[in-house]
C-alpha cells in the first residue's frame, strides 16, 4: 500500500522525503508539493481576478443607478415645471371669465365688483422651478458619486492600475496581530489580502446600491402623485376651457 504524506499542506516546511511515486511519471513528493502549491497560487489568483470583475460590475451598476436618479430628477423638475404652467393658465382663464362677465352685461360687472378676486400665483424666479428630489435618494446619489474615481480604476478600459502586477512587497506590511490570519506564504497572503478587500469593497457597494433603489422608489412614488395631482388639473382646465370658449361665441 503507498504511503502518503503526513501533512497535505502545500507550504509546510517539512518535507517528506520516503514517499512513494505518486504519478506516471514518477515523481516524488517534492514534486507534489510544488504542484499542489502552484495550484493553490492559480485558484487564488483565478478567485481575486473573479472579486476584481465583480467590484468592477458592481461600480458600473452604481454608476448606471446614480445616472438613472439623476435623470428622474429632471423629470421631477420638469413635472413640477408643467404644474406650475396648468396654474397659471387656470388663474389667466379665471381672470379672463371675470372680463367675460363684465362685457356681457353691467349686472356682470357689478358681480365682479364685489366678487373676491381669485389669489394672484407668485412669478417664479429665473422662471425654473427649484426641484432637489427626496432627500434620500439625495443622500444616496451623493454616497455613489465619491465612488466615481474607483470605478473610473476598475473598469477594463479606464484602468488606471494593472491588477495582474499585483505589489506583493505590500504583503510584508502587515500587522503582526493580522499575521497569524493569512498563509505565510508572500504570494498567496497578497491573494488573500486582496480578496478580502474586494470582498469589504462589494458589500459597501451592495449597500449603496441598496440606498440607491430605496430613493428611487419613494421619488417615483412621489412623482406618481404628482401626476395624478397634474392630471386632475389637466381635466379641470380643459373644462373650464371649454366653458370660457362657449361664453366667447356668446357675445
Amino acid at each position: 500500500m503507498s504511503a502518503l504524506p503526513r501533512s497535505y499542506n502545500p507550504f509546510a516546511e517539512d518535507e517528506e522525503e520516503d514517499v512513494a511515486p505518486a504519478g506516471p511519471g514518477g515523481a516524488g513528493g517534492a514534486d507534489r508539493q510544488r504542484y499542489l502549491q502552484q495550484e493553490v497560487l492559480r485558484r487564488s489568483a483565478a478567485t481575486a481576478d473573479s472579486t476584481t470583475r465583480s467590484l468592477s460590475l458592481l461600480y458600473e451598476s452604481e454608476r448606471i443607478g446614480v445616472a438613472a436618479s439623476e435623470e428622474l430628477v429632471r423629470q421631477g423638475e420638469a413635472l413640477k415645471r408643467t404644474e406650475q404652467m396648468v396654474d397659471k393658465m387656470d388663474q389667466d382663464l379665471k381672470t379672463s371669465q371675470r372680463h367675460i362677465n363684465s362685457i356681457k352685461s353691467v349686472w356682470g360687472g357689478l358681480v365682479n365688483y364685489f366678487k373676491a378676486k381669485p389669489p394672484e400665483s407668485k412669478p417664479e424666479q429665473n422662471g425654473a422651478p427649484e426641484y432637489y428630489g427626496n432627500s434620500r435618494l439625495k443622500e444616496a446619489m451623493m454616497s455613489s458619486k465619491e465612488q466615481e474615481s474607483k470605478y473610473q480604476e476598475s473598469h477594463p478600459n479606464l484602468r488606471k492600475l494593472d491588477n495582474s502586477d499585483m505589489d506583493f512587497n505590500k504583503a510584508d506590511l502587515v500587522s503582526s496581530e493580522q499575521s497569524d490570519v493569512y498563509p505565510k506564504n508572500q504570494q498567496l497572503r497578497a491573494y488573500h489580502q486582496k480578496i478580502d478587500t474586494n470582498l469589504d469593497e462589494m458589500s459597501s457597494g451592495l449597500s449603496r446600491l441598496k440606498s440607491l433603489a430605496l430613493g428611487l422608489q419613494t421619488e417615483i412614488e412621489e412623482q406618481d402623485d404628482m401626476l395624478d395631482r397634474l392630471t386632475k388639473k389637466v381635466e379641470t382646465l380643459d373644462v373650464n376651457i371649454k366653458n370660457t370658449d362657449r361664453k366667447v361665441r356668446q357675445l
